[in-house]
């Protein structure tokens, strides 16, 4: 596979990106080199490899859910800049 300017050229219309002629033959060059060097990935033996979907094990970092008392309504509002009827009181933000 190989990329052409006119591929480059229909990358940057999509990214609303404009490009000189200089800019479209190095970029043509640099995805070239990219795609030339992932075609190495085929020459790779990969026979008896287990698909994966991460380089490493990944397991589940979360803490056990624990049921534990939470703040006081008193607690919570002692920093309160201003509350109401128990409940933080903010701005309105609606017309």
């Amino acid at each position: 596979m190989s990329i052409t300017v006119q591929d480059v050229e229909h990358v940057a219309n999509l990214a609303r990106l404009e490009l000189s002629a200089e800019e479209k033959e190095q970029f043509t060059g640099q995805l070239n080199a990219i795609l030339k060097y992932a075609e190495k990935l085929g020459e790779l033996d990969t026979e008896g490899v287990e698909p994966t979907s991460h380089v490493l094990p990944v397991t589940n970092v979360m803490r056990e859910d624990a049921v534990k008392e939470s703040l006081s309504n008193e607690t919570a509002l002692q920093n309160a800049p201003d509350d109401e009827d128990g409940q933080f009181k903010v701005p309105a933000v609606l017309e």
